[in-house]
């Protein structure tokens, strides 16, 4: 009688089994080596897309995104802009320009007819992030339940710049922030090949 075993590693919250063993240990080492070639010298962009606010100080999220993003990075652009599609397209071309090489945008990622964020920047990527927009409701189920459902926040890389959108919500932001604060020098590093 043949028997199959099969070798089960717990590794964090991973679950290795069996011949894939050698590929998660050849992957984690190919990370690591994308990690330390990476630079944490990168520049950040920030939009906030707003037909309701008009002044800095009343825009939330957007100083949060700017504030975090000081702690690690440099901040090079901020602006704030209504929900125009075309106003945003220059402001992308105007940050990619002005060397940002990552763009972050909060707002205009709802179901309004003024909401126009997600269509005009997945319009203009070269590659899409699928893995960020589906993580990002992934994080965002475990506090809001199904209304993740809602959110349309993406990534996506356009002319070697990563571009992430963001809900316009303080809490949403918070979430997406927290899920590439910390890896911005590995994927600029992937971006930029």
């Amino acid at each position: 009688m043949w028997g199959v075993w099969v070798v089960v590693l717990v590794l964090g919250e991973r679950f290795i089994m069996g011949y894939g063993l050698y590929w998660f240990i050849m992957s984690l080492n190919s990370i690591d080596k994308h990690r330390n070639a990476s630079s944490d010298d990168i520049s950040c962009g920030v939009i906030t897309l707003s037909d309701s606010i008009d002044d800095w100080e009343d825009d939330l999220s957007g100083n949060y995104i700017c504030d975090e993003v000081s702690r690690y990075y440099s901040l090079g652009c901020r602006s704030l802009i209504c929900d125009d599609s075309e106003e945003l397209v220059g402001e992308v071309e105007r940050f990619i320009r002005e060397g940002s090489d990552v763009i972050i945008t909060t707002g205009g990622t709802g179901l309004s007819v003024r909401d126009i964020t997600v269509e005009t920047l997945e319009s203009l990527f070269d590659k899409k992030l699928d893995g960020f927009g589906e993580v990002f409701r992934a994080e965002s189920y475990k506090d809001i339940g199904v209304s993740a459902i809602l959110s349309r926040a993406t990534g996506g890389v356009y002319k070697k710049t990563l571009i992430f959108a963001l809900p316009g919500s303080l809490n949403g932001v918070k979430v997406g922030l927290d899920l590439v604060i910390g890896e911005l020098g590995h994927f600029v590093y992937h971006a930029q090949r």
